[in-house]
């Protein structure tokens, strides 16, 4: 075991799910895979990573309750940019939803904004460690 492949991320419609991924962040389907009537294999991903993003269609009330609440209401997922600034405003130009403005921390520049689904991501460009 050395590395993490991919992390669930449940939803409510793969297709949706698909849509915004690649259509606003501008990952890739990586996969989109068959495995019955209601259930597909959907991996997305930025360019060129290697943990993958797994798009689970909520099953059931238990699961559809943690969609967008999968981590307790904090950040749980963070998108690295080498130009933070290019890349939020691609994502703005594709509403994507900024929960702030930019702000500079010691570490680098961030802002949160949510994916489609309610979870709340961090778009991060970090300080060069030079």
């Amino acid at each position: 075991m050395n590395r993490i492949m991919a992390v669930t991320l449940v939803v409510h419609d793969y297709d949706a799910g698909i849509d915004f991924y690649v259509n606003s962040l501008g990952f890739e389907l990586i996969e989109d895979t068959t495995l019955g009537p209601d259930k597909r294999w959907v991996l997305v991903a930025p360019p060129g990573a290697e943990t993958r993003l797994l798009l689970a269609k909520a099953s059931g009330a238990q699961q559809t309750t943690a969609i967008g609440n999968q981590t307790g209401g904090r950040v749980g997922f963070f998108l690295q940019s080498d130009d933070f600034l290019r890349d939020h405003a691609a994502m703005m130009a594709k509403g994507v939803y900024f929960r702030e403005d930019p702000r500079t921390e010691a570490y680098g520049t961030v802002a949160v904004f949510e994916d489609p689904f309610g979870n709340a991501w961090d778009l991060i460009e970090f300080k060069d460690q030079a």
